[in-house]
């Protein structure tokens, strides 16, 4: 080997963005072939659309007569206020007496004789009667064999029951002289044996203080199955 010096071998590697710079080129022109071709591909392909009719017919407008305009009447016009009233002057003697009420002037065959008492009738409908002591019944284990009794058959069978008020006209001697409906059951089945009952009813007399009066009173008569 001679003593000239020997030209030492460079060695160069290539680095990722010198290779991007190389190839991008290539890569860029390469994807917009792509992009062309894909995009008319697609035109190309594509199903044809077509727009639907949406048309349409106005019917024709009806001419709607107004109804005639209405006058207001004018408001009507204010009453006037009354008069104010006015104290009249008159002279009035301060000097006056009304003449003494005697027997001597009028005396007691000439007055006219008391009002006379219309006497109603208490048992003519029922009324509202005073009294102090009200009546009892007296036969309450008769009352319930009546009832058992008059109960009607298809009712009590069917478990329909209800609750007829009866109205009593009690003499002074505790006999009912009368009896009638004062509040229905709702069935007229039922208002019927409640009448029939009320028939077997026997009370004591009502008092006022210590006398014996006619009353009206009112009971409950309760037909249930048991």
């Amino acid at each position: 080997m001679t003593a000239e010096a020997v030209p030492a071998l460079e060695i160069f590697e290539e680095t990722a963005n010198e290779r991007l710079k190389r190839t991008f080129s290539s890569w860029f022109w390469g994807s917009m072939i792509a992009a062309t071709v894909v995009h008319f591909s697609t035109f190309a392909f594509w199903p044809e659309l077509t727009a639907e009719d949406f048309s349409f017919t106005s019917e024709e407008l009806e001419a709607i007569e107004l109804p005639p305009e209405i006058e207001i009447p004018p408001p009507p016009q204010q009453i006037s206020r009354p008069a104010t009233p006015v104290m009249a002057a008159a002279d009035i003697d301060e000097d006056i007496t009304i003449a003494p009420t005697t027997f001597e002037e009028n005396p007691v065959e000439d007055l006219p004789p008391p009002p006379e008492d219309p006497g109603n009738d208490l048992s003519a409908a029922p009324t509202f009667t005073p009294f102090t002591v009200a009546p009892t019944i007296q036969n309450r284990t008769e009352v319930v064999r009546a009832m058992e009794r008059e109960y009607p058959p298809l009712l009590r069978d069917a478990g329909i029951g209800g609750t007829a008020r009866v109205y009593f006209f009690i003499d002074e001697n505790g006999r009912v002289q009368d009896y009638r409906i004062d509040q229905s059951s709702g069935h007229q089945a039922l208002d019927a044996a409640a009448l029939a009952v009320a028939d077997v009813y026997r009370f004591t007399a009502a008092l006022n203080r210590d006398k014996k009066v006619p009353v009206w009173v009112s009971f409950a008569i309760t037909f249930q199955v048991r």
